[in-house]
């Protein structure tokens, strides 16, 4: 039987989702330093904690937001993303595609229209505010190991104080600009951005959720 902090955390994760449609309610800023510094507190190689985070107010995120979908149309980003998805990697990745097109009304095939859907990302979905994680390029490919536990615990914390979020691979093909507006400095590599704030209870989007592989598809015995 599972025990009571246990199921707590099975419960966070459960509930945890991708938020795609945001109140403009801003979270107060005690806050998420609060839920930052316990993300902290993931184990990293050497305990070298390769995270580095910019936090943007209200304002900056709405001065940021037209600049994000003009720099959408010259993808650069630090890391470069996978060359394809294959197998079932491939399909996981359709799946989800699939349910959210349903969800918010975008017939399959429309290329027109789920192109604006995903435009939606440099939006930031309307979230107020907006973190920006890096890591020194001199510790990759390793320190994307310590940013992701990093990452996982945030999202978890926000999801125990009601804070919705959204990890976005995507503002990462915006890293010239980011280094840019943002004085981020040129050694460390933009990992993602993470849009947060209080999500929209009746929009479409936000009321699917993705599948999960179960344990046997991925947990082996040697």
């Amino acid at each position: 039987m599972m025990s009571e902090r246990l199921d707590t955390v099975a419960s966070l994760a459960n509930a945890r989702h991708s938020c795609r449609a945001f109140l403009p309610d801003p979270v107060p800023e005690p806050v998420i330093r609060e839920l930052i510094a316990i993300a902290g507190r993931a184990p990293s190689w050497c305990n070298c904690q390769p995270w580095t985070l910019h936090l943007l107010s209200l304002q900056q995120t709405n001065e940021l937001r037209p600049l994000l979908r003009e720099a959408a149309a010259t993808p650069a980003p630090d890391i470069p993303f996978p060359a394809e998805y294959t197998g079932v990697y491939r399909e996981r990745r359709r799946e989800t595609a699939r349910q959210l097109y349903d969800a918010v009304g975008v017939e399959w095939g429309n290329r027109q229209e789920s192109a604006r859907q995903s435009l939606r990302n440099f939006d930031l979905f309307d979230a107020p505010q907006l973190l920006i994680l890096s890591t020194p390029k001199s510790l990759l490919p390793y320190s994307l190991v310590d940013c992701g536990i990093f990452l996982g615990g945030f999202l978890l914390a926000a999801e125990a104080v009601g804070v919705a979020t959204i990890p976005q691979a995507a503002l990462a093909t915006c890293a010239p600009l980011l280094h840019r507006h943002l004085d981020i400095a040129e050694d460390l590599s933009i990992v993602c951005g993470v849009s947060l704030g209080y999500a929209r209870p009746d929009a479409p989007e936000n009321a699917f959720r993705t599948d999960r592989a179960e344990l046997k598809d991925f947990l082996h015995r040697p």
